[in-house]
């Protein structure tokens, strides 16, 4: 054998440049389901279910096209498993395939990676690793584009992608004559809630998802979640299915409810696309081109398309080229010092708080639950609370679908809990229990009220928030963009004993819901 092609869950392209000068008579392909990779943070069934059903399909479709593919699958027996984790199966494959060389795109895990080049090293086989071209901003380019800056910015680095790709631009000038539609995408629904909520498009579980997900139920039985929802696309047609659903029928209303969130609805006008896009059963261009494509035509509004554009070619590309330039060093980072491990609500969703038990029924249910509820609510609850920043991400990458090492550890432990200091988002994304009372209908069925920051029936939200304010006062008194709260909290330590009933408070429920 010469080349022996490895291809791991979240590089399903055909296209990847893995297969550049792919010989089949020469070449393999190696895939392996680990049980390391389902344990290692105790990954949701539907997380699990799906990374292997993507991966059989694809294994599948590979074997069509007479393409040798290698794949060790998990068995309902550990014991039958080849090996925990990547390493100890290749390691074991190789010995009796006897390729001359391993190449591979680059991982999206820091961890996956290097323990790919000890086992080369270990194997003595030389691992050639290519440039992921499935995104729009290489590695190096991003590291390029950020020497000599003294901050990274997602909008400059938004603006800079939208010229040098030239997405919605007007010759020099942005469509639209500004580069951000962000005041027109934060309405919420008011009184009277959401209506002609698209229907969500769905698939049929064939033979290899019922396998898959007969396997989950027996081997990782007390694994967190339910498996009763899947319905995401496991193939490359199915994906574009998906995409193309969500264009022509959830995008037009995608931008102005952006921010918006209701009881009992889990979607609402979020795309869901993150999945197959992290698979890469579907490419960021041509998500993009399909957007772009509906403004030009006039069936998506230029608020909508942008904030859906932006989400892509601006903020999925920064995530990335920052995890990349920053890591090892950036998960060991914790600007607050928090120790505090997560509450038990945040694996089984049984909170008090309403806000937070539908946020975790969406994300028991499907492993999914829309941006504002992961940062506004989830995040914002851990990181007033003082969950270690590092342990969010753990939890954030156990239960939500989507969840790649490269895009979750930015957004969790820099944008969501502030772990970094500022290198992701300028400020820390939290807010008292007014926030999720203006952008939801979830307060109103609480038994907690927003308004109040003591007593038994305040809001856990306002009490934190404000106890998270005196906490951190030195760290944050001199951020431009919290001058407003750190004045309000002034006035209130100018008040004798006020501060201090909110610090009693927030002590009571941390004894409480240890």
């Amino acid at each position: 054998m010469r080349n022996l092609i490895l291809v791991l869950g979240d590089q399903l392209n055909a296209d990847s440049a893995a297969f550049d000068d792919f010989d089949a008579e020469q070449d393999a392909v190696w895939m392996a389901e680990t049980s390391k990779e389902t344990t290692h943070v105790w990954c949701h069934k539907l997380r699990i279910a799906y990374f292997l059903s993507s991966m059989r399909h694809f294994r599948d479709e590979l074997r069509t096209r007479k393409i040798n593919v290698q794949y060790h699958e998990l068995d309902i027996q550990p014991a039958d498993d080849r090996g925990a984790d990547f390493a100890e199966i290749l390691c074991h494959d190789v010995t009796t395939l006897k390729p001359e060389r391993l190449v591979i795109v680059e991982p999206g895990d820091f961890r996956v990676s290097e323990m790919l080049k000890s086992a080369s090293r270990d194997l003595n086989i030389p691992l050639e690793i290519r440039a992921d071209r499935h995104f729009y901003c290489s590695t190096a380019d991003f590291a390029t584009y950020a020497t000599g800056r003294k901050s990274l910015l997602l909008e400059f680095f938004y603006r800079d992608q939208r010229k040098k790709h030239g997405v919605l631009m007007d010759g020099t000038d942005p469509v639209g004559g500004q580069w951000n539609f962000d005041h027109d995408n934060r309405e919420s629904f008011g009184k009277q809630g959401p209506t002609d909520i698209p229907k969500q498009r769905s698939f049929r579980i064939d033979e290899v998802t019922k396998g898959v997900l007969d396997l989950v139920a027996e081997r990782f039985t007390d694994h967190p979640g339910t498996l009763e929802h899947f319905s995401l696309p496991v193939t490359r047609k199915q994906a574009v299915a998906f995409l193309k659903h969500f264009v022509d029928n959830v995008l037009p209303n995608f931008g102005r409810w952006e921010d918006a969130m209701w009881t009992n609805e889990a979607f609402l006008f979020h795309s869901r696309l993150s999945a197959p896009l992290n698979l890469k059963l579907l490419s960021p261009r041509e998500c993009v081109e399909a957007a772009v494509d509906a403004y030009e035509s006039g069936s998506a509004p230029l608020n909508s398309v942008e904030g859906f554009v932006r989400q892509i070619l601006g903020w999925r590309e920064f995530v990335r080229g920052l995890y990349w330039l920053k890591m090892p060093e950036y998960a060991e980072l914790n600007y607050f010092q928090h120790q505090q491990t997560m509450p038990s609500f945040f694996w089984d969703g049984n909170a008090s708080m309403n806000c937070v038990r539908q946020s975790m029924k969406n994300v028991l249910e499907h492993g999914y639950s829309h941006h504002i509820q992961r940062l506004m609510v989830l995040g914002n609850f851990a990181q007033l609370w003082g969950v270690h920043p590092y342990q969010f991400h753990e939890w954030h990458m156990a239960m939500y679908v989507d969840a790649i090492d490269w895009v979750s550890l930015p957004n969790t432990l820099g944008m969501s809990q502030y772990g970094d200091g500022g290198i992701v988002g300028t400020k820390p994304y939290c807010s008292s229990g007014n926030y999720i009372n203006n952008m939801s209908n979830f307060c109103s069925g609480c038994e907690f009220n927003y308004k109040k920051r003591v007593g038994d029936d305040a809001c856990p939200f306002t009490t934190l928030y404000w106890e998270f304010m005196d906490r951190h006062y030195d760290q944050l008194k001199t951020n431009a963009r919290m001058k407003f709260p750190i004045k309000n909290l002034e006035k209130m330590r100018a008040k004798p004993g006020e501060v201090e009933a909110i610090r009693e408070r927030a002590a009571e429920l941390r004894d409480a819901w240890k």
